[in-house]
């Protein structure tokens, strides 16, 4: 987890991109070993965003989407939410969400 958020801080304060699709399917490992670094990959849903600039688009993953994507009016602090639901499904083992569709994920 502290090498996804400290991923997630570089790309925020040293080129100002918000990563906009942050799920575990898109971070992978280095090598196969425990002490391995991870990569963060799939940047095509990712924009340039200076501080204190909303977004209006709503993209990202349902189940790993920040409500203010939702309300298509947010910053790169969506990534923040991303990460704290990657860490929930990696100490519970399911998504902190239910729902049959899409639609129902995000209400």
């Amino acid at each position: 987890m502290r090498q996804l958020l400290s991923a997630v801080a570089y790309c925020h304060d040293k080129f100002d991109v918000c990563h906009r699709d942050l799920k575990p399917e898109n971070l992978l490992l280095e090598e196969n070993s425990i002490e391995s670094n991870i990569k963060v990959i799939d940047f095509g849903a990712s924009k340039y965003c200076k501080a204190n600039v909303h977004m209006k688009e709503k993209f990202g993953t349902p189940f790993y989407i920040a409500p203010e994507v939702i309300k298509k009016d947010y910053s790169k602090k969506c990534d923040v939410w991303s990460c704290g639901v990657i860490l929930f499904v990696m100490l519970s083992g399911y998504p902190p969400f239910y729902g049959r569709t899409n639609e129902e994920i995000m209400s």
